[in-house]
């Protein structure tokens, strides 16, 4: 499309403005939550649904609104999950119970589902220059980020001053913006009738997602139901081999596995799931690990983790901006051995309560996770045909919420049981403080160690150091 700059940066602005709330919207509860189970008497179970019913709708329905935008157009799917997400804010903010709040939550999914691969594709189509294009998508990287960190403080800070409800009617003055700007702003939308969409596919997607969110959980629950287990893993298995033989099936499937074959388009797909994996389990864990041992309020808990939010943002459009000159290997392998080194160092700074280091580790573990974001994100959308827009951009968002969701699930998880072995107990009494500190520290090094990994796997896939991605015809 032809458009000034002026008009292509406004446009990124208003994208990031739905790209921020689905990032907050990941982790503004992981500070509210204690506060809201306690308002609307949530059960232990209610509250793990509360959480995760958001990222789970999300991830599940991606690679189906991806190419959903291929078919109706973007910049519609685009103003249609701006919509989805405004009306489903204010349900969640009112909702009069438990359920009530795990169904609205689910809706949020659905918006931010409709909206998120949208705004890649967007970004893919209106930025035809590959500089520029790298410097938005590094915009769109940081602001993903600051999403994702900014969560827990806005979290903390509203429940300051406001009831459990602010959290999500924050979202409505948003999506009014939003809105209004982007149909002032947004390039002309662009369908393309002859692409299919296959709901089916999308909706089997949906079952292997809850099924293996289901299994982890049960797996690490010491008084797990074992036919609820082998029905989640018979389902994930199942589920993944009728996915998988439907596509093959398929004139115009939702995820063509030949992409796959592009060394730079499989190891932005790891580079993005394994950092926010790392992210999102090292926010977690930390802002409650603060509230439940130490005693912080949501606020100051929220403004602990912040540091990764800091560090992040300058190095992610640093990323983008510099990418023709370094290559991928120095940013993304590079960037998973600073994380690697930050987590570690946080490990050992909570071992011999040092907060400081603690903070400055932190920054660390953010620095290397804006690099490997902005750029990520342009190996998979740049290595993708052109006309696979839509599928990339639904794959790329798929990365970064499944590793969200995995690491809720799995470290979620895994903290619990480490603690219950160190205490001799469940967390449903009183807290043991040491006890649980050294399950929390031993998570963090099992993510540092993780990280070590990525940074030798994602070595091999950038190994010729490309310093773009070119998409095939």
């Amino acid at each position: 499309m032809d458009s000034t700059p002026a008009q292509r940066w406004a446009f990124l602005l208003v994208i990031s403005l739905g790209l921020l709330m689905i990032g907050v919207d990941n982790s503004i509860l992981y500070t509210a939550l204690p506060e809201l189970r306690q308002q609307l008497g949530a059960t232990e179970t209610q509250g793990l649904w509360i959480i995760n019913a958001y990222p789970l709708v999300l991830a599940g329905l991606l690679l189906g609104t991806g190419t959903l935008g291929d078919r109706i157009g973007h910049r519609l799917m685009f103003l249609l999950g701006l919509a989805i997400f405004g009306s489903s804010s204010l349900a969640a903010a009112f909702a009069p119970d438990a359920w009530s709040l795990v169904a609205a939550r689910a809706f949020l999914g659905l918006g931010a589902a409709t909206m998120m691969p949208a705004t890649l594709a967007l970004i893919r189509i209106t930025f035809t220059n590959e500089r520029e294009r790298n410097t938005a998508i590094g915009v769109w990287g940081s602001v993903a980020v600051i999403g994702a960190a900014l969560g827990p403080v806005l979290g903390g800070l509203l429940l300051e001053y406001f009831w459990w409800g602010s959290v999500f009617l924050i979202n409505v003055p948003i999506v009014l913006a939003a809105l209004v700007s982007a149909i002032v702003v947004a390039p002309p939308n662009m369908p393309n009738p002859g692409k299919r969409w296959d709901a089916v596919s999308s909706l089997y997607a949906l079952v292997i997602l809850s099924s293996l969110v289901t299994a982890i959980k049960e797996l690490a629950n010491p008084d797990r139901t074992a036919w609820l287990l082998a029905v989640a893993v018979l389902l994930t298995v199942l589920g993944s081999v009728v996915f998988l033989r439907r596509q093959e099936r398929l004139d115009d499937p939702l995820l063509t596995f030949g992409i796959f074959r592009s060394r730079i388009f499989s190891g932005g797909v790891l580079a993005a799931a394994g950092a926010m994996f790392a992210v999102a389990g090292l926010e977690l864990l930390t802002t409650q690990r603060f509230q439940l041992v130490a005693g912080y309020s949501p606020l100051e808990a929220g403004l602990i983790v912040v540091t990764v939010t800091v560090a992040a943002f300058p190095f992610s459009l640093l990323g983008g901006a510099t990418l023709h000159r370094l290559g991928f290997a120095p940013l993304i392998s590079g960037g998973f051995l600073a994380m690697a080194l930050g987590v570690g160092l946080a490990a050992w700074a909570g071992r011999h309560d040092t907060l400081t280091l603690f903070i400055g580790s932190l920054a660390l573990v953010g620095a290397g996770a804006g690099a490997i974001m902005s750029v990520s994100s342009t190996a998979i959308i740049g290595s993708a045909p052109v006309r696979r827009a839509g599928m990339a951009a639904g794959v790329e968002a798929v990365s970064y919420e499944f590793g969200t969701l995995l690491s809720v699930a799995v470290l979620g998880s895994l903290l619990p049981l480490l603690y219950a072995r160190s205490a001799g107990g469940d967390m449903l009494t009183a807290i043991d403080g040491a006890a649980y500190d050294n399950a929390y520290l031993n998570i963090l090094l099992i993510i540092s160690a993780l990280a070590a990994v990525l940074a030798a796997a994602t070595g091999w896939f950038f190994r010729h150091n490309p310093k773009g991605a070119h998409a095939p015809e």
